[in-house]
């Protein structure tokens, strides 16, 4: 399973961006897919995940209300829309996948079986 985030860039805040997850496979259908980030000196933390059956998504409280998670499975493609961007975003984005028994919505990077490389997402002030 290859993965490859992209779209990163720099915003200023209170504008949006959206980030893009290609991916190698043919079928996600038993995959839970994530978004996380991570900023200097900080560990890597959750921001939201989407059950690619069902289309069910989880978010961060920092996050909620403000990105939104999807899927395109034509496309094998997920995405990240982030909108009222605020400074304390800035971090390298990755996004990853799993596949998980019960619950689907884990948090933890240690979860998460793959990774793409990261995208940076900087927000001036």
């Amino acid at each position: 399973v290859q993965l490859q985030a992209s779209g990163g860039g720099l915003a200023q805040a209170g504008g949006s961006l959206r980030l893009t997850c290609a991916t190698s496979e043919g079928t996600f259908s038993g995959h839970t897919m994530g978004w996380f980030r991570q900023s200097p000196g900080k560990e890597r933390e959750f921001a939201a995940s989407i059950r690619w059956s069902g289309g069910d998504t989880y978010y961060a409280d920092s996050v909620k209300g403000r990105f939104i998670i999807s899927r395109d499975s034509a496309k094998n493609t997920v995405y990240l829309q982030m909108n009222s961007l605020k400074p304390e975003d800035t971090a390298v984005y990755f996004c990853a996948a799993g596949v998980f028994v019960g619950d689907w919505y884990k948090t933890g990077p240690q979860d998460y079986a793959y990774w793409g490389q990261g995208t940076l997402v900087t927000v001036s002030s």
